[in-house]
């Protein structure tokens, strides 16, 4: 570990210039020396290595155990002909044209420079979860890294267990960096959460009144939904689900279901939203005016009895109000005593603003006037009857004495 720290301290050094700024390590036009990162190109591979082409007079020699950092590998396993790498150059002795180059060095180097350049930044980065350890797990940074426990933020996965994540990509923020040590601890929670809240505040940017947006039902409660729209919700009221009553958001909405929303309201400040789903469909009442008058008979559904009366649904969106008083011609003190939600009913529109969203029904007028129209209807039959039949012979026996009486009447007026 000694000499490996060593030889670490000496490639830092060989990386910086003289006013001790690390030095450009993608590309270099200077004579080749120990200490560089160079780019070549792979031209020979066999069981003992390779060949890179770093553009010096000779090629450099790349051992099996200098390619991975995981350990000697197969070298045709990992590099073929043509391939494009970045070597760390060990060994540059122009005199013997012998240059030897190690990419698992290369790898390590730049893997640290990204790391610092990432942690002085405060960048997120993404790493592959590759093994679950006491107290953590631990992710592939070309380096290793780790993660304590408190800094997995597992509800992100629906998951107790980090042995979950293993073989996942997740992100990452350094909480602490010790090259020396080759330490390198990280959060997944504070990185998650740093990138909800950018993507929060993306969102929010983009959001306007009127505008329709794509969204995942969330969670239902009594009063609303709360709708996902990639990464921040939104309240879509009860009132604003349906043109019809809904006594809960579960009649029309599931978890999980997605949906078109309309914005109703934004506060960026506060990140608030208010979503609306039936401003995007057809107000039935702005069409209820040329389908019905006062007067007409409709049919519909009791949908909701209150203790004034109950409401009927004559189709979707269209509720008309039964007062108690019109449910029938006797009395009546709740409307349980004679309806009962799911009743298909029949009733006379006796009062209808469309403009402010009103209908009125009865159904005790409805009966009334059809019980005086059976009267009519009986009183027309009766007279039909009369002049198909002609008179009876009670009629004449009745005109025949009605005519003696009458002359009996006068011969005593006479004697008088």
């Amino acid at each position: 570990m000694e000499r490996e720290e060593v030889e670490r301290q000496e490639i830092r050094e060989e990386t910086k210039n003289e006013e001790g700024m690390e030095i450009d390590l993608t590309e270099t036009i200077r004579p080749l020396q120990r200490g560089m990162i160079v780019k070549g190109t792979v031209v020979q591979v066999d069981e003992d290595g390779a060949m890179v082409d770093v553009g010096g007079k000779a090629e450099g020699l790349l051992p099996a155990d200098e390619i991975s950092l995981k350990g000697k590998v197969e070298p045709r396993e990992v590099l073929s002909v043509g391939d494009e790498v970045r070597v760390f150059v060990l060994k540059a002795d122009a005199e013997e044209s012998s240059i030897i180059v190690s990419k698992k060095r290369a790898d390590f180097e730049l893997a640290w420079q990204k790391l610092e350049n990432a942690f002085h930044k405060g960048e997120i980065l993404t790493a592959m979860v590759v093994d679950r350890v006491k107290g953590g797990i631990l992710v592939d940074l070309g380096v290793q890294g780790f993660v304590p426990t408190s800094h997995l933020d597992l509800l992100q996965f629906r998951k107790k267990n980090p042995e979950y994540l293993i073989g996942q990509s997740i992100p990452l923020k350094i909480l602490e960096l010790d090259r020396g040590k080759g330490k390198v601890v990280l959060s997944h929670k504070i990185a998650v959460e740093e990138e909800r809240q950018r993507k929060k505040e993306e969102i929010l940017s983009q959001l306007s009144e009127g505008k329709v947006v794509q969204g995942v039902v969330k969670r239902l409660k009594d009063f609303g939904a709360f709708i996902d729209i990639g990464g921040i919700e939104g309240l879509l009221h009860i009132s604003d689900i349906s043109w019809s009553y809904i006594k809960h958001p579960r009649e029309v909405l599931k978890p999980g279901q997605k949906i078109e929303v309309v914005v109703l309201k934004v506060d960026k400040s506060s990140e608030k939203i208010s979503f609306g789903l039936k401003q995007l469909l057809a107000d039935p009442w702005r069409e209820a005016e040329k389908k019905y008058k006062v007067g007409d008979v409709v049919k519909g559904k009791v949908v909701r009895l209150v203790p004034t009366g109950a409401f009927v649904r004559l189709e979707e969106g269209i509720d008309a109000f039964l007062p108690l008083s019109q449910i029938s011609d006797k009395k009546v003190k709740k409307p349980e005593e004679v309806l009962k939600k799911g009743d298909r009913v029949e009733a006379k529109v006796i009062d209808f603003q469309p403009s402010a969203r009103r209908m009125h029904l009865s159904i005790k007028e409805l009966k009334r006037e059809r019980e005086r129209e059976k009267e009519r209807q009986r009183a027309q039959e009766y007279m039909k009857q009369q002049k198909r039949t002609g008179p009876t012979i009670g009629d004449l026996a009745g005109d025949v004495l009605k005519k003696l009486k009458n002359e009996g009447k006068g011969e005593e007026e006479k004697q008088e």
